[in-house]
Parts: C-alpha cells; structure tokens; sequence
C-alpha cells in the first residue's frame, strides 16, 4: 500500500459507527379463527383441516411478534419473520376472499412507525388488507439485519465478514420494500417510498464501508499476495465511488424532504451531521482516486473468492477461511431454480411440509430441526416417463485422522483442536454415503451437507500438498469394475455432484405421476438434478477420472434430464406451457446425438434404448386444484422474495436452528439437527459447544 493511498484514508469521521435502525411495534389481531372459518365456508371443512396447521402457526408467529419479540435474539427474531412471512404468503388468497365479502369479519392490522418509540403515531390497514402487514414485516427484516450487522465485531475479519452480509441483507430487504411492497400502501412516514430508498441506499453504503476495510486490512497485510499495486489501487478506488454514491443517493432523500429530515431528527439528531460527513468524506476520497480506475480492458474477467481471504496461521484465520469457503462455492449449492416442493417434502431441514392427502405442516419457527418427513418410495403409474441413474460407490476411508494430522501440518495443534468438531462431522457425513439402508431424503441430506463441508475445507489447503494426503476412491456408476483413486479434493466433489443428481433422478422415478403433488415433485426432482449435472464439469475437468465424471457424459446426462422435464411439463395440464415451444422429441435428440458420438462404453445400452423409446410423448390424468394449491402458490412467491438474495450464505450461520452456526462471535458446530445424528449415532465425543475464539 502506497503511502499516498494511506494519506486518503485519514480521517474517516466515525469509522467505528454504524447506524441501525429500530423494529416497527403492532397491536395484537386473532387470525387462526376467522381465517378458518373462511376457508371452510368458501371451500369446505375437509380444506380447512388440510390448512388449519399453518393458520395456527401463522396466528403463533404473530403472537410471538407482538408478545415476546424483544425477548428474543437477533438471529430468533429473524427466524421468527421470515416464518411469518411465508405464512402470510400462503394465506394471502384468504385475505383476497375477506376483502370481496362484505359479509365477513373484518382483519384490520395497526402499526406504528419505528422511529417514534413512544407510539406518537400509527396507523391501520385498509379493511382486511394484507399489503400493510407484509411491507411491515420486510422493513422489520431490515431492521432486525441492520442491528445484527451493528452488533458485529468490526475489528476482526469475520466480524466484518458477518456484518457485511447483515447490512447488504437489510438494504435487499429495503430494496424489495421500495420497489414492491410498499407502493400503494398507506402507512407511517417509515414506510412511504422515500424511507424505503434511502435505507436500501444507506445500508448499501455500509456494507460497502465494511468491505472496502477488509479490502484495506488484506492489501496491508498481505500486500504482493493479494493483487498487483495497480489492481489493488483500482479496487480502492472503486469502492471509494460506490459508497460516497450510496451516501449521496441516501443523503439527497432525506436532505431533500423537509418532513424526513424532522423525522429522523425526532428519533436520533446525530444522524443528519453523520451521515453529511460521510458523503463529504467519500466524495473528496472518490474524487482523489478516480484516476485509479483502470478501463475495463486491463481488469481480470473473474477474480477467486480467496483473493479476498489471504492465507494466514492464526485462529481468526483459519475461521474466517472456513466461512469464505461456504460463501465462495454457495453458487454450486444453491440451485438456480428452487426445488420448492423437493424442500417440503424432502428435507428434514424444512419446517413448511406437504403431507399425505394434501395437509399443510407449519412447524413452530422457533422448533429445530429435525422435521419428520413422509416421503416413501412409491410404484409411478408411468415408469418409462422417467430414467433414474445408479449412485457412485465409494471406499471407506478415515478423514478425521488425516485432516487433522493436516491442520497440524499446515497450521498449529492448537487450530486442529479447535476444528475438531467440524473433522468429526465432515468424516461422519462421508462414512454415511457408504450405507445402503438410508432413506432418499435423509441420503439428500447427507450429501448436501457433506458436500458444503467439502467446500468449508477446500480453500484451507490443496490435498496434494500434504505430507499424506487422504486418497479418494470411487468406481464408475454405469461400469462398476472401473475406479478411479485421487488426491484431489476436485475429485471427491465430482462424485458427490454426480450422486446428488442421480439421487434427484431416483426420487423422480419414485413419484406417483397421476397427482399434482407427485408431479410437481418429480419435476422439481429433475430440475435439481439438472443442475447437479450442468455444475458438475466445474469440478470433473480438473481432474482425469472415471468416463461417467467426463464432461461429455455429464452433458449428455444434463441432456437427457432436460428433456425429461420438458416431458413432464407438456404433460402436466396445470402448467399451461405453450406446446409449440417445447420440442421434447429434439431434446431427446440432442441426448441420443451426444451418447452416439462420444465413446461406445461411455454408458450401458439401458440408456441408448430408453432414448429411442422416447420420441413421443404420454399424457397423464391429474386432480383438479384446491386451496392446498394457493397455498403453495403463495409459499412459492414468498421463497423467491426471501431466499434468493435477502440470505446470504454467511449471515445463515446467525440461525440457531442450523447444523453450523456463529453465536456470540464463535463458530459453532450445531449437534441439534439430525445431520449429527444420521443412522441414530452420535459423533464420537460431544462437540456442540466448540468454539473458535
């Protein structure tokens, strides 16, 4: 770091101070009677038991919210919203119902503005109107990750690492308010359109603060490992223009509205100058290192996430390489489409389920998992619609032992000490995958977790590196006499992808294709197996294995299983695709072209006849819709509003209902789940109070 760069970051007013914001306060309203009593009059009493689970839950959440919200933690408190949210989602067709019927009992919510803590004002919705109560719940997300984001140790790498996450989950929440929820709502001054702008912009600014720290932190402490002097001053000076741009905007909102600035005044009078002094700063800072900037041309197209988490030997480290190694591979994990009803009736992590006969399953937000699950293998009324793959074999082997001597290697005793826990997990996962007697959503679980301990550990050290590095053996899924044994840990991510996706395929054929619900499920199926496919040459390429983990096997897979959905969609009535899109004979095509021209043992002649088989299609009878269907349908809408971009992967970690969690600034590993307990054994010591300090 240049000496005229360390001259610009004198003096940052305030640098140790963030601002936060309060939760919005509400008056109690019963919900779980007069909403149940709707649905079985305009439905009929056998509806209102399907749903009557997830009217009570939604009434609790509420309950909870108004009676002991302040009594919680932070990260409960988030729990605790983002459950009432869904739930108010899924209910939200009712609330339609209620408005339309004059003849019904009115739901009116009341809620006062959060920056007047003595409840000066507040205000009510329209008559059964919804639109209030859900833009209220998103600004107290905000409001809850704003103040989870002040409470961080900004001091520390990981501290910034948590707060960063918080302010940028708060400003996407803030986003969503302005820009959706809180358009066409008469509400407190908290609420209106300009508030909503301001703070998206305002916490934008703040994590974007926080970052360029770390920026700074890194660049001063691991200057010629990070990035050339001309990247490094390119990378300051953009950050200097994109917070002093946030401030501005931030600024220009409230400065800007006379009633705004009276506002914010009421609530805390240092705001104003606070907020004049970082604009002021950022923008003399961004105007000095504007000539830093370096054109598009002479920027690296993608930069590794590690670049940003030097390698160090101390425990904040090694703690904080752990964290980054979730978020930097959080892409791989997290599919791109949202296998909602693989979640509600798989995962034994989600606490919204669909059971048999159609009945809704809320589970109390504040109950940790596991959650029961009733899915069971079932004979599908059309077997040949679907091709499932056989799972990869593996061999045993002790990664406990041989990770820790690692860490000790690579590191200290003492840091092998303090992730002795998250060995014993990361071992006990893979020693499960070896079983045959698991059921196909506890196997789901087993190697998503696995698979995201895999990506914890990898940024840590490269396998071959070590003094005895653990080999990795697995045999091909379609010609089970050929293995292959690597070091790489590129290796043992490949096969888990290819299992994931064979796995989704199992549970595809396994689906009772004459329902909705088995329908919705097979398709969901597939489309999470399709992504295991398409990512898994990512890892396969940098490693010689095994044909099927070869890049043309895998697209030929991905192939197939696109074709598959397009088949399921042509057949499903409720779908409405337009048929004349959807060219499932060309999709099957393409596969059989690819399988054709790679080489002839490339898989057995199971799949060659299934494609030939396949140039037509089957049509299938499916039940009529319900109110079980709108519920899911507003589920659907409140996982796309949440789950895609207001949780980060780093702030997940703030949940006490997780296997893996940070609490009171230690990284914890959660024995509460049932990702500890896989097959009814314990770890071999208790470790769910280990800590790294």
């Amino acid at each position: 770091m240049s000496n005229g760069t360390q001259r610009l970051l004198n003096p940052n007013p305030n640098p140790e101070r963030v601002l936060k914001i309060p939760v919005k306060k509400t008056d109690p309203v019963e919900l779980y009677r007069p909403l149940r009593n709707l649905v079985a009059t305009r439905y009929s009493e056998s509806d209102a038991q399907k749903v009557e689970n997830v009217l009570e839950t939604l009434n609790k959440c509420r309950k909870d919210i108004v009676e002991r919200f302040g009594d919680l933690s932070f990260s409960m408190q988030r729990d605790c919203l983002i459950h009432y949210f869904k739930c108010l989602c899924m209910v939200d067709p009712l609330f339609t119902a209620v408005s339309s019927d004059a003849g019904s009992d009115p739901i009116t919510f009341f809620w006062y503005d959060a920056f007047l803590p003595e409840h000066e004002d507040g205000v009510s919705s329209q008559r059964n109107s919804i639109q209030l109560e859900k833009a209220d719940v998103l600004f107290n997300l905000g409001a809850v990750c704003s103040q989870i984001g002040a409470s961080c140790d900004h001091n520390t790498a990981l501290g910034r690492h948590l707060a960063m996450d918080a302010f940028n989950a708060a400003a996407k929440f803030f986003f969503k308010l302005w820009k959706d929820f809180a358009k066409g709502v008469s509400a407190t001054l908290d609420l209106t359109l300009v508030f909503a702008e301001a703070l998206h912009s305002l916490f934008s600014a703040q994590a974007s603060e926080l970052k360029l720290q770390q920026q700074l932190h890194d660049d001063n402490n691991y200057n010629n490992a990070v990035a050339s002097p001309a990247l490094q001053q390119h990378r300051i000076a953009v950050s200097f223009e994109s917070i002093f741009k946030h401030y501005q905007r931030a600024g220009d909102l409230i400065f800007g509205d006379s009633a705004a600035i009276k506002h914010v005044c009421s609530f805390d009078e240092t705001w104003i100058p606070h907020l004049r002094q970082k604009k002021k700063y950022f923008q003399v800072q961004a105007h000095q290192t504007r000539s830093s900037i370096l054109p598009e041309s002479q920027i690296p197209e993608t930069f590794s996430l590690l670049q940003y988490y030097p390698l160090g030997h101390d425990a904040e480290s090694v703690t904080e390489k752990l964290i980054g190694g979730i978020c930097s591979h959080a892409v791989l994990w997290r599919a791109k489409r949202e296998g909602i009803y693989l979640d509600l009736i798989l995962s034994e992590y989600s606490p919204f389920k669909i059971m048999d006969g159609g009945k809704l399953v809320a589970n109390p937000w504040d109950m940790p998992p596991p959650y029961p699950t009733n899915f069971a293998i079932r004979s599908s009324s059309f077997p040949s619609h679907i091709l499932a793959f056989p799972l990869k074999k593996t061999e045993p082997l002790d990664l406990y032992g041989t990770l820790r001597n690692c860490f000790v290697f690579k590191y200290s005793e003492s840091v092998a000490e303090r992730v002795e826990g998250l060995l014993q997990m990361l071992n006990k996962l893979r020693s499960e995958m070896l079983r045959d007697d698991l059921s196909l959503p506890v196997r789901r679980d087993c190697l998503l977790h696995y698979f995201k301990c895999l990506c914890m550990i990898e940024p840590l050290f490269l396998m071959t590196d070590l003094p005895n590095p653990p080999i990795f053996v697995w045999y091909d899924a379609f010609n089970p006499q050929q293995k292959s044994s690597q070091h790489h840990i590129h290796f043992e991510k490949a096969s888990v992808l290819f299992n994931l996706g064979a796995l989704c395929t199992q549970i595809a054929i396994s689906c009772d294709l004459t329902t909705i619900q088995g329908h919705r499920l097979a398709k969901d199926a597939l489309n999470d197996a399709s992504h295991w496919f398409f990512i898994l040459p990512l890892e396969a390429k940098k490693v010689s294995a095994t044909i099927d983990l070869s890049v043309n096997c895998a697209r030929m897979l991905h192939d197939i299983i696109s074709a598959q959905i397009a088949d399921l969609e042509w057949n499903f009535p409720h779908s409405r695709p337009d048929r004349s899109s959807l060219p499932v004979t060309l999709l099957y095509q393409k596969a059989y072209a690819l399988l054709t021209s790679g080489p002839e043992n490339l898989v057995p002649s199971s799949i060659p006849q299934y494609l030939e088989e396949k140039m037509k299609t089957c049509a299938v009878e499916t039940a009529p819709t319900d109110v079980t269907e709108q519920f899911l349908s507003g589920y659907c809408m409140a996982q796309s509003v949440i789950r895609k971009s207001c949780l980060p992967p780093c702030l997940d970690l703030h949940s006490e209902v997780g296997p893996i969690m940070i609490k009171d600034g230690n990284f914890v590993i959660n024995l509460r789940g049932s990702i500890g307990r896989i097959g009814g054994d314990e770890l071999p010591r208790d470790v769910s109070n280990m800590t790294i300090n």
